[in-house]
């Protein structure tokens, strides 16, 4: 499990760092201001999440109940950050509304690793 959160992780982890620098450098002569704005939100969600991803990986093989936390930031940078870029880059307003989704997958998962976080807690 710990192998697959690292992957995972590295893999959202690289594509957060392209689609970035694609925004920052490629899209600005392409896409209005707003647009650019709204990717922009895209890509921090997806490293943040990122990182929540790796901080799972270190931890699931002795908090098991991480792997849905694990799972949930994952489905979240699909759902969020996937619908926000493809928004952005094509101004179809009908994919905001998959956003919402993201945001309580991104929501869930922080639940559940602060349920983890205080059974862990007084269990000792």
């Amino acid at each position: 499990m710990q192998r697959t959160f690292l992957l995972l992780g590295s893999v959202f982890g690289f594509f957060g760092v392209a689609l970035g620098a694609f925004g920052a450098h490629g899209l600005k002569k392409i896409i209005n201001p707003d647009m650019l704005l709204i990717f922009e939100t895209g890509v921090r969600y997806h490293v943040y999440h990122t990182f929540a991803i790796l901080i799972v990986a270190f931890f699931v093989e002795q908090y098991p109940a991480l792997r849905y936390s694990g799972r949930l930031f994952g489905a979240g940078i699909i759902l969020f950050s996937g619908s926000l870029y493809v928004l952005a880059l094509t101004g179809i307003t009908m994919f905001g509304a998959v956003t919402p989704f993201g945001g309580i997958c991104f929501l869930a998962g922080w639940i559940v690793l602060g349920v983890t976080a205080f059974t862990i807690q007084r269990e000792n």
